[in-house]
């Protein structure tokens, strides 16, 4: 059975704290609406919010900025990131509390976004001036035809950002968007905003310009289409719904845009893995941020030599879980989010046993310990027909599968049509490598449930399918952000005949100089 702490101490964040962060927010014009600590019911604030005249001055003050900040030095901007990444780790004790009173995850799994922004604050800031710097590449006639390669950033970036992980969503996809010289506009969630507030008021305190990150706040249905009317850019994480109706509004705009969506992500324990370690490794990889976390595994394909050993100790680990909801590291994972949650757990749960599924471990709320607790559950005999099979669940909910072959074990994990993560198994590395390029997802860890493939910064992460398209993190994750321009200067001679050469004599001679070009190249 899971354990439990009880929650003992307040989680209320102080006064002190919070109404200094609400100034930071371009917001008021609206009515404001009440957010609760979900491990507690305890209530966090009254959060302002934005009206359109609100999202206006916001958009406003942010080009205002904009044009002063894209002037400055690749280096100067850096030097902000590099003091943010200070910060963000010298005051890691008090986001993490802002982290856990908002999402009621535990403190371990609010850790892991910390660890997520200050790798890429030290990542982008490594590698902006090279990304950055102006590329003179080969012109139609060499040395006569000089080209140059330029970035612009596109202006100001709307970073609309989930609740799940509101510190890593919404600060690891703004930092690249302002190394590239851009404001940003952020829409994080009402329940988690005062996270996004922290990180600017942080941000600022680093030499950040004020005005050059906004935030306006409402929910997405209020106030979203009216942020992405006046964005240069928009990057959304969230749901594959929000995204498809996100993707037409900037493409009537004809504005980019990177989403990133849900996942039904797929484990594979293979028949050589070391299964000890997969099943202790299993744990964090389906019950981080109590399962509310589009990275994390919600199917396990077991091969049927290992499937009961695997099993057996994975249910072991399962129930040796600690529920708790305290600003400590004592328990190993917090409450849902939402009521909502809750309820789609609950229902996903309950109709696969009514269809016949078996619950390995868990399988029911816990009102005991807050209001949207719920133990961390593995299920067994999940088939088609059943809701858990095929949706998204977002909650501690894994379902566990035995399979025959490597062939089957890959042909179940791609049948859906999500593609944003997955994991493999194997004590051979290269048998690994093969299995997980045939599986069609944006990320596949070997031996790692997610963070291998996340926190490799300099390597792009992002969805197939109805998991998103664009990326974040890598080289990818910055260059998004801005427009090319390229800038050729003809030297000596016209690209077109000579003073009394014919069109004819013009077309063979440059057919020798294509022909004579590839020769060359091709040596």
């Amino acid at each position: 059975m899971t354990t439990a702490r009880q929650l003992t101490e307040p989680t209320a964040l102080p006064a002190t704290l919070v109404h200094p962060l609400l100034d930071h927010a371009i917001a008021g014009g609206a009515p404001a609406v009440e957010v609760f600590a979900p491990a507690t019911g305890r209530k966090i604030a009254d959060l302002p919010q934005s009206s359109t005249r609100d999202i206006e001055t916001a958009f406003a003050t942010a080009r205002t900025a904009q044009r002063e900040w894209a002037r400055r030095s690749v280096r100067e901007r850096v030097a902000v990131l590099r003091r943010f990444h200070d910060i963000v780790l010298a005051e890691q004790h008090t986001i993490l509390d802002i982290v856990q009173t908002e999402t009621g995850k535990s403190r371990a799994h609010a850790f892991d976004e910390v660890g997520d922004v200050a790798v890429n604050a030290r990542y982008y800031a490594s590698v902006a001036n090279k990304l950055l710097a102006t590329r003179k590449p080969r012109g139609v006639l060499p040395v006569l035809t000089q080209v140059d390669v330029r970035h612009r950033p596109k202006g100001v970036v709307a970073v609309i950002s989930p609740w799940n992980y509101p510190l890593a969503l919404a600060v690891s996809d703004a930092l690249p968007a302002l190394v590239a010289g851009n404001a940003v506009v952020a829409r994080p969630d009402n329940q988690t905003a005062l996270t996004a507030l922290w990180a600017i008021d942080a941000a600022e305190r680093a030499g950040l310009p004020r005005g050059l990150w906004q935030a306006v706040l409402g929910r997405g249905s209020a106030i979203g289409g009216e942020v992405i009317a006046r964005a240069d850019y928009v990057d959304y994480t969230g749901s594959s719904a929000t995204g498809r109706t996100i993707a037409q509004q900037a493409g009537e705009r004809l504005i980019g845009y990177s989403l990133e969506l849900g996942g039904k992500n797929p484990l594979l324990v293979l028949a050589d893995a070391d299964v000890s370690r997969a099943a202790k490794i299993a744990i964090r990889a389906c019950f981080a941020s109590a399962g509310q976390l589009c990275e994390s595994m919600e199917r396990i394909y077991v091969h049927d030599k290992v499937y009961d050993q695997f099993v057996g100790e994975f249910i072991e680990h399962v129930r040796a879980i600690e529920l708790g909801g305290a600003l400590d590291y004592a328990s190993d994972m917090g409450s849902l989010t939402f009521q909502r949650q809750l309820d789609t757990v609950t229902a996903h749960v309950d109709d696969a046993v009514a269809k016949g599924a078996k619950v390995l471990a868990g399988g029911r709320a816990r009102p005991d310990l807050g209001p949207y607790f719920y133990e961390p559950t593995a299920l067994a005999g999940v088939r088609p027909g059943m809701t858990v099979y095929r949706e998204e669940t977002f909650g501690p909910v894994v379902s566990i599968y035995r399979v025959g072959s490597d062939d089957e074990a890959v042909e179940q994990a791609n049948d859906t049509a999500y593609g944003l993560n997955a994991s493999v198994w194997t004590k051979d590395v290269d048998r690994g490598r093969r299995v997980a390029a045939r599986i069609n997802a944006g990320s596949v860890n070997v031996n790692e449930g997610f963070i291998a493939a996340w926190g490799s910064a300099d390597a792009p992460s992002g969805g197939l399918g109805i998991s998103g398209t664009g990326r974040r993190h890598g080289p990818e994750g910055l260059l998004k952000y801005i427009d090319t321009q390229t800038i050729a200067v003809q030297r000596m001679i016209p690209i077109a005949p000579l003073p009394g050469m014919s069109e004819e004599l013009w077309a063979k001679t440059m057919t020798l100089y294509f022909g004579i070009m590839k020769a060359l190249r091709q040596k």
